[in-house]
């Protein structure tokens, strides 16, 4: 630590996404909607309230930790086909900390083999169901954080050291924010009890966690250094929630107007596009020597053919699509989803989202 260090209370570099300014907007969306549309709506709205809410839960204990550390909040990383949307990115002077926020509600039970499994109860009936486990998902974040910062070391000799001392510097924590959520943890191994905690218990487990002897206390200059790092390395946040409403709402029909007989319909255009751009994604990867998911996995090309991207910029706002992508590969994509609406005459969305 250096001798002039004077951080005493955590540095908030990146506070905020935009989530809020969607949640506003699918409001007023919500307002003028077909009766048909709306339930979507009201459950993109749900998810993003509940997202908000627990994100906030952290930032307040974060806020008020006394601890010198810099917090960047809702980061996206893309890296080689793959990418990671991080809640929070916490830089102490011992270590790194990456959180997952979930707010969940109901009865959680994580059982001996690391399954998360909820319980709720509605009219005295109760449903289990098991869910995606967000340790899981923070592990992917976590590997895909190290391959950043790992590109970043100059020679042989310092990757191999950074890759020897990862596991000890960074830790992967999820954090329910629910103070309503009741956790079952009683089976599960002591790795996934360490990895899962309530959102009142963060500031103590990072104390704790930093007490722990291996690694030495970071200078100011170097904690910010590594901070702003990571701050570049972040691209725009994809996930658009109202880019569906808009192009469906654009290019739905007016009252009264009616549908010309020789159109083609939305699924065979859809079934056209896949499999062109799945033809495409083929060739350039052979010509790449790369895996195809690389270009783009299936769940990027059904967002792309639900985002019907007509420019460049259009597609930047897809999930996956971020500036690597869109230089590489963004004009011939733009011009194969504009193709197939010209042989499809006029693309017409229903207002009925499955």
């Amino acid at each position: 630590m250096g001798l002039f260090d004077r951080l005493k209370e955590p540095v908030l570099l990146k506070e905020s996404g935009d989530s809020q300014a969607q949640l506003e907007a699918l409001k007023d969306l919500h307002l003028q909607a077909p009766d048909s549309v709306k339930p979507q709506i009201e459950q993109d709205i749900r998810f993003l309230t509940y997202g908000i809410r627990g994100e906030e839960t952290i930032a307040f204990e974060l806020k008020n930790s006394h601890i010198p550390m810099y917090v960047l909040h809702d980061l996206h990383y893309e890296w080689e086909g793959l990418t990671a949307q991080i809640d929070y990115l916490l830089i102490t002077r011992k270590r790194f900390f990456v959180i997952e926020c979930k707010n969940l509600f109901g009865s959680i039970e994580i059982n001996n083999s690391g399954d998360f499994i909820r319980t709720t109860e509605f009219k005295g009936r109760y449903r289990k169901e098991g869910i995606y486990s967000p340790i899981t998902q923070n592990k992917r974040h976590l590997e895909l954080l190290k391959q950043i910062r790992r590109e970043s070391k100059g020679n042989i000799l310092t990757k191999t050291l950074f890759d020897k001392n990862f596991y000890d510097t960074y830790r992967a924590v999820v954090v329910l924010a629910n103070p309503k959520t009741v956790l079952n943890a009683r089976f599960a191994s002591k790795e996934v009890k360490n990895q899962v905690i309530r959102a009142d218990q963060l500031i103590e487990y990072i104390k704790k966690v930093n007490n722990q002897p291996g690694t030495e206390a970071m200078s100011d200059k170097f904690m910010e250094e590594l901070a702003r790092f990571y701050l570049d390395a972040h691209s725009p946040n994809p996930v658009n929630y109202l880019k569906k409403y808009e192009k469906m709402e654009s290019a739905a029909p007016e009252k009264g107007s009616t549908s010309h007989p020789g159109n083609a319909g939305d699924s065979d255009l859809e079934s056209e596009l896949w499999d062109e751009l799945k033809a495409f994604r083929l060739k350039r990867s052979r010509e790449e020597n790369i895996k195809p998911y690389c270009i783009f996995s299936d769940n990027q090309m059904r967002e792309l053919i639900g985002a019907m991207p007509k420019t460049v910029e259009d597609l930047r706002a897809v999930s996956g699509f971020g500036d690597v992508k869109c230089s590489k590969y963004g004009d011939e994509i733009v011009e194969i989803m504009t193709a197939a609406l010209g042989k499809a005459d006029r693309c017409r969305f229903s207002w009925d989202v499955k």
